[in-house]
């Protein structure tokens, strides 16, 4: 029996529920009535005598649309903003959106793809064709690039959209610019030639979020590497053949009984007319294949680190296309990576070099964005250093590593739930330099030029730049930051810094730090 006599509005409501009407009326409604309008219990003017709650959206990229794990991180964070309003704090949340650099251009690239012409061909040189391209960005960005918001407000996030920023909008490409001058000046951002993830196809570096493993089917080479006095061979294991073109040493373990009357003697490197040392190093899993690995410093991360500890050469043997390139035996320059894999096990089977081949699983590292097999290449990049402590003007005197570690230690910042504090440390006292420069011409252009000479004149614009260099010509890096760089400085650039005004109601003082962030694990890494 229905209770429409006592309860006459259940008339009204429909047998099953349709969350369309309820969204297309409640978001834009509660958004007229500035109900996420920040200030004292959402009024738009805070009190100093007020407590503070603030809360940053993790700019979701411009590209993408809300999914499932979105949904309900706003929901959380919509809740614990309306809860402190309805309490009496002084509260804000700030809504926005990422530029996504790779992701984005790579949307701009398909559609002109799609017209039959690249990025390079939209003008008569270099500079027009990227200063096109990047207008081209900005163009599909205001067409289609507002989906994510729209999804927001028909959410009914009550963040205070007056404070709207877009991370390639002009305050917040101020506050990138500063923070790049004050970090290169500290000894904190520098300019170097060390492995990172290279992209062949996309043709630039990417980061280790961009990377994804996966198990493949492959095959385990084993390679006979001869003995330089004729005595007899090292077996050895690889699943890249063609970068022992590279081969700078062979390595075993300092304990395998079974090589070291081996260490220090050298052996012929297949294919080249090239002598390589036998050393020793921990490194080796004595279990792994034959216990004897080739080390080619220039493609393989682990490599690279062997080759510092025992001062190795480095010889690069791919371009940036992935191609070989004129340090390899001239047969095979000019050879992409995997025709010249085929062509490096042939001739090594014809030489009677090539003991066995086995079929192998192997995880292989894959763009996220391109689909491409990544490859460790070393390029000069830019870098933030996370343990080093800079120079004399970094005034703290600790490293960005140490503080980040120090502020979880003293409680300053807690995670929630505290089991995550272990991955955190983990990762912070094992963290490598961060590679911030990306080779693409979607994002924020990093400011810095050369001189004829090749000198870094690091400034804030161009005319500071020729102030340090007066009568030189100069050339702007065309290199662009990783899209991280801006979102991680988002609670600055929202809140005034680094103009911030004085007073205990201004933002800068009464909202940061900010309260908490409300984002998956995996923003710890």
């Amino acid at each position: 029996m229905t209770d429409t006599l006592n309860q006459p509005g259940l008339q009204s409501l429909a047998k099953s529920f349709e969350p369309a009407p309820l969204e297309a009326r409640w978001g834009p409604e509660w958004e007229q009535r500035g109900y996420g309008v920040a200030g004292f219990r959402g009024t738009g003017a805070p009190q100093a005598d007020a407590p503070s709650f603030a809360i940053q959206l993790p700019p979701p990229n411009v590209t993408g649309t809300l999914h499932m794990g979105h949904a309900f991180n706003q929901t959380i964070m919509d809740s614990l903003t309306r809860y402190h309003r309805m309490s009496g704090a002084n509260t804000v949340w700030v809504p926005g959106t990422d530029h996504a650099g790779i992701a984005t251009q790579i949307v701009v690239e398909r559609q002109l793809q799609a017209q039959g012409i690249s990025r390079h061909d939209m003008g008569p040189t270099p500079a027009e064709a990227r200063k096109n391209f990047v207008a081209k960005v900005w163009e599909w960005k205001e067409e289609s690039g507002n989906t994510i918001t729209t999804q927001m407000r028909r959410m009914g996030d009550s963040v205070d959209w007056s404070r709207e920023y877009f991370t390639m909008n002009p305050k917040l490409s101020t506050v990138v610019t500063e923070t790049f001058v004050r970090l290169y000046e500290q000894g904190l951002i520098y300019r170097g030639k060390r492995l990172v993830n290279w992209d062949p196809v996309l043709m630039s570096a990417v980061s280790d979020l961009e990377v994804e493993s996966e198990e493949e089917d492959g095959f385990l080479w084993h390679i006979a590497y001869p003995l330089s006095d004729g005595s007899g061979s090292l077996t050895v294991a690889t699943t890249r053949p063609e970068t022992l073109l590279g081969d700078v040493a062979v390595m075993v373990h300092p304990e395998d009984e079974r090589y070291t009357h081996l260490i220090g003697k050298t052996v012929k490197l297949p294919l080249c007319d090239r002598d390589i040392p036998v050393i020793a190093d921990d490194y080796v899993d004595r279990a792994f294949g034959t216990g004897v690995v080739k080390v080619t410093p220039a493609h393989d991360t682990n490599d690279y680190a062997v080759g510092q500890r025992h001062s190795l050469p480095i010889i690069g043997v791919l371009t940036l296309q992935a191609a070989i390139n004129e340090n390899a035996p001239a047969k095979y320059q000019g050879m992409d990576r995997f025709v010249a894999r085929k062509a490096v096990v042939a001739d090594l089977e014809a030489a009677g070099l090539l003991v066995e081949t086995k079929k192998h699983k192997l995880m292989v590292p894959r763009c996220a964005r391109t689909g491409q097999v990544i490859e460790p290449m070393l390029t000069d990049q830019w870098f933030v250093a996370m343990q080093s402590k800079g120079n004399e003007k970094n005034t703290s005197g600790t490293s960005i590593a140490d503080k980040a570690i120090a502020a979880v230690q003293s409680g300053e910042v807690k995670f929630v739930p505290e089991n995550w504090v272990n991955t955190y440390n983990q990762w912070m006292n094992n963290i490598q330099d961060w590679c911030i420069s990306r080779q693409l011409w979607w994002g924020h252009q990093i400011p810095a030029w050369y001189d004829e000479a090749g000198n870094v004149i690091v400034a804030r614009n161009e005319a500071e730049a020729q102030a340090k260099a007066p009568g030189q010509t100069l050339v702007r890096d065309p290199d662009v930051l990783d899209t991280w760089y801006s979102s991680a400085l988002v609670p600055f650039s929202t809140m005034g810094w680094p103009n911030q005004k004085e007073g205990a109601t201004e933002d800068y003082n009464l909202y940061l730090p900010s309260t908490v962030l409300v984002t998956g694990y995996d923003i710890i890494f």
